[in-house]
């Protein structure tokens, strides 16, 4: 089926050789947009993008503004071909570099995923690396612009993937940049910094074309659309639209952006002292993927066979299985005996002897006897052996399911997806579907081998030497052979891996892939990973061959043994008898290596189990419930009261905390909010508080009770969270609302409206059980965040987080989530992390934090006061007119504050 999805139409390098043809005048247009009309999916009844026509200059930088929803990432994707047409053009002067909404990161260095296959030029390199504000993290990375980032790039903040992404899509040289929101996820100071240096400044002979709501920087924009429900609204200049009156229609406060740097004018002056060291040298590899050496060990086999049931099923298996092999063997011996029989039947004839022979019929009828036997018990044995392995097999992938879900933050930080990816994959499938044949083979067989040299050593006993030699040969090259084929097994699983965590990420940034037309390099690279995974799995089958041409020829040196000895030695022997050992011993022939590759093969597949094994010793989290003594209250808790005391917190052993001392007391039912620059530790001090990493000193205690003493379970469900990245799963959007299906349709039907999400819920086909798509990919970055906000109004929690919750949205939505807090949280405790100041200046109170430390703590208008503190200079970097507002606020929501504490003065009174 997946061949048979809809592709899309051509790639942009064709589109624009077919546009070239039609117009001389095409590169000298920019971005040129007719009449477009697009929409994801045909069964959508309204489209994405309607009748949508924007003409943008070379040279020109258009802002691109509207609600959640409005299509501005839809009118990116529509430029980059991503989103089909389904009527009208768009041309495209030149080369494009696109900077994604939500960055792509892949597994590499900060350096490669900067360059993706650029080449290297250093001054360039050093001015993008500076205007993007990735200097001070270069400072504090282990090993600079060289350390490997995890899977997506789980071990950077949001702030600094962000600016990673836009550094990528600026050292790209190209005529027109797409930028899709990257000011949303820092902070004001760094936000500043990238508009003036980078976009107005390092870009300022380009055409740009930026997504934001970032409103304070509208006044520098050549060009402002704005967008509602994928139409165009208005389009011009920023003094245009006020006159006009379209940006106060839509509640766009924007504020004029005063300038105070005269760089953004003016050309960039960059001195570059070129450190060759700095630049160039060998990148600092991924850590590697966990490999076990030696033989498998027997604690696995135990495991295994243990995982199928108690030890009185095992030794039932294995006595059946004796059982049907003596069965085997009888049933030929019965039938040599036989043949003497009528042999002798017919020297005697009639005569005395043969009353003592049993009679044809007693033959036929013993033998019959036999087969049934070895009916039954061959059918027992397998299926008794197939119900044990199969019950193995789901023991052992619900254990490591459970131990990946119950699996600590640095596990997930540390272990791309790719080899999670293919233990639940190939090691599991392999566990399935072959390992059980493998060994019941394996099992059935050896017992075989048993009994043919058994039935051999009753006809000539002296058959026992050679045979005792051939079991030390096979003995011995089946050890040298298994050296090397487990290995190469453990070999071929790790190569395996790259192949899945590199498809993964590709899939993830597809959009920036075909942007950069890099297509081509990420098939070098995925052909690559697939080259090595293959010679490993040539070399396995060229190594299983050899050592089957080496049995080959031992066994047929028995073979000529075993007939040799009857001609030398010169026994007397019944024609039956010699018959009986030449067939055996030309089954061996195929047998012995048969069963010796089979006890090869079962051991390079038990590496498999092994593999599976190692993921159930992953570093794990606390225990999910409390125990009977530390259990908290069932209505805990009751007020919301959070207490931070001398909190050290630090993400592995080797590195500095990212926590220092924090002591701080968060009263029941007070709005805090959290700021500082992006790495600060605002993101680490939430963390703490769900215990996704353990503290490494000091205690937080909610209503009086450490948290660090209860189970997690019983933590988190009581703490409701917005977070930075929404989450949204696949399935229904009922499930994803209410996945343990607490609430009714009216509940959930009612918190919609709350965020203002009902109608267009009720507009999607199926309502609530509209299918969400794979990470809510089918919904906007602000509805995904707006949906996030529903869950947390449905299940009513005192301590509501906000982590960076309004990073990605615009001022409208914003102020809607805001005003939504206030009026369904108003008796419950809010953190809210945030870059947007505007969000947080009417809190309660304001944690400042620096470098892993608290270093202010009061109401914002007390602390703009000080003239020398960091809330203040922070507030200062957004401009004379945003610091005014963000002053009058915090002023006004100080008297708001004084009012509320005089009014409860007064009723206690």
């Amino acid at each position: 089926t997946f061949l048979l999805y809809e592709e899309t139409a051509h790639t942009r390098e064709e589109s624009n050789k077919t546009a070239n043809n039609k117009s001389k005048l095409y590169f000298t247009r920019g971005v040129d947009i007719r009449d477009i009309t697009a929409k994801w999916n045909e069964e959508l009844s309204e489209n994405t993008l309607t009748n949508l026509s924007v003409n943008v200059k070379p040279g020109e930088f258009v802002a691109i503004i509207g609600p959640v929803g409005a299509g501005k990432t839809s009118l990116f994707h529509a430029i980059l071909k991503e989103l089909s047409l389904s009527s009208g053009s768009i041309l495209i002067g030149g080369s494009i570099s696109y900077a994604s909404q939500e960055p792509w990161l892949f597994t590499g260095s900060v350096r490669q995923n900067i360059l993706f296959e650029q080449p290297m030029e250093r001054i360039r390199y050093k001015q993008v690396v500076r205007v993007c504000a990735l200097e001070r993290d270069f400072e504090l990375l282990p090993h600079g612009d060289r350390t490997v980032v995890g899977d997506r790039g789980v071990t950077l903040s949001g702030g600094q993937r962000a600016r990673i992404n836009l550094a990528r899509a600026v050292y790209r040289k190209a005529d027109i940049y797409l930028l899709d929101d990257p000011l949303s996820a820092v902070d004001a100071h760094v936000g500043r910094h990238l508009f003036e240096q980078c976009m107005c400044s390092f870009l300022k002979d380009k055409t740009r074309i930026l997504a934001t709501h970032q409103l304070q920087y509208l006044h520098t924009a050549d060009n402002i659309l704005i967008l509602d429900n994928g139409r165009a609204i208005g389009m011009g200049t920023f003094a245009e639209l006020q006159l006009k009156g379209i940006l106060q229609l839509f509640h766009f406060r924007a504020v004029a952006y005063k300038n105070k740097s005269s760089t953004v004018n003016g050309k960039i002056n960059i001195v570059v002292e070129l450190n060759h060291s700095s630049v160039a040298g060998t990148e600092i590899l991924q850590t590697a993927e966990m490999r076990s050496h030696g033989s498998v060990s027997f604690k696995v086999y135990r495991e295994y066979f243990a995982a199928g049931g108690n030890w009185y099923l095992i030794v039932l298996v294995f006595v059946i299985c004796v059982l049907s092999q003596i069965a085997i063997s009888g049933g030929d011996y019965w039938m040599s005996y036989w043949t003497k029989v009528e042999e002798q039947h017919n020297y005697w004839n009639n005569s005395a002897v043969n009353t003592w022979l049993p009679d044809t019929e007693t033959c036929i009828y013993v033998y019959a006897g036999i087969m049934v036997a070895i009916i039954i018990f061959a059918l027992t044995s397998i299926m008794t052996f197939f119900k044990m392995c199969m019950k193995s097999s789901i023991k052992i992938h619900d254990t490591m399911f459970k131990s990946i879900i119950r699996g600590s933050v640095w596990f997930f930080n540390n272990i791309p997806a790719g080899q999670i990816l293919n233990r639940f994959s190939k090691d599991i499938g392999d566990v399935d579907e072959i390992l059980p044949g493998i060994l019941l083979q394996t099992t059935q067989t050896m017992f075989f081998v048993i009994g043919v040299f058994v039935v051999i050593a009753i006809v000539n006993a002296w058959l026992l030497i050679p045979t005792a030699f051939v079991f030390v040969l096979f003995y011995m090259l089946r050890l040298f052979y298994i050296r090397s084929s487990r290995s190469i097994k453990r070999l071929e699983g790790i190569a395996r891996s790259p192949v899945f965590s590199h498809l993964n990420a590709s899939l993830q940034g597809l959009s920036t892939i075909r942007a950069f037309g890099a297509q081509s390099m990420l098939q070098e690279e995925f052909d690559n990973h697939q080259d090595i995974h293959s010679s490993s799995c040539y070399l396995l089958a060229s190594s299983n061959r050899a050592f089957g041409l080496w049995l080959d020829l031992i066994c047929i040196g028995y073979l000529t043994v075993v007939i040799l000895s009857f001609l030398i030695l010169n026994i007397e022997q019944f024609a039956g008898d010699v018959g009986l050992a030449i067939t055996q011993t030309m089954g061996l022939l195929g047998l012995l290596q048969w069963s010796v590759r089979l006890s090869a093969d079962a051991e390079n597949l038990m590496t498999c189990v092994e593999r599976v094994q190692e993921f159930n010793s992953v570093d794990k989290e606390s225990p999910m419930e409390s125990t009977l003594d530390r259990k908290p209250p069932a209505d805990w808790p009751s007020f919301g009261k959070i207490e931070f005391y001398k909190v050290y917190l630090r993400y592995s052993i080797d590195e500095q905390p990212v926590l220092k001392n924090i002591c701080i007391t968060i009263n029941p039912g007070e709005k805090v909010g959290i700021v500082g620059r992006t790495g600060a530790g605002k993101s680490s001090l939430i963390t703490a508080l769900f215990r996704l990493v353990e503290l490494s000193n000091g205690s937080i205690k909610i209503d009086g009770v450490d948290v660090g003493f209860i189970g997690l379970h019983d933590l988190r469900s009581k703490i409701s969270i917005i977070p930075q990245e929404p989450a949204l799963f696949s399935g229904s959007l009922r499930e994803n609302l209410d996945p343990f299906n607490q609430y009714t349709d009216a509940v959930l039907w009612s918190a919609l409206e709350e965020v203002e999400l009902k109608q267009a819920v009720e507009e999607l086909p199926a309502g609530l059980s509209h299918k969400v798509s794979e990470g809510g990919s089918n919904f906007s970055v602000g509805q995904r965040q707006l949906l996030c906000l529903t869950r947390a109004i449905i299940r009513n929690n005192k301590i509501l987080v906000l982590d960076e919750a309004t990073a990605n949205v615009n001022i409208m939505t914003d102020e809607l989530i805001q005003a939504t807090i206030r009026q369904k949280f108003t008796n419950c405790t809010v953190l809210t992390v945030a870059h947007r100041l505007h969000t947080v200046m009417d809190s309660d109170r304001i944690i400042v934090m620096d470098a892993g430390k608290v270093v202010e703590f009061n109401h914002s208008h007390l602390l703009l006061k000080n003239k020398n503190g960091k809330l203040y200079n922070m507030v200062q970097q957004t401009g004379s007119a945003m610091e005014d507002m963000l002053c009058k606020i915090a002023q006004i929501a100080l008297k708001m504050l004084h009012s509320i504490i005089l009014g409860i003065m007064c009723y206690k009174m």
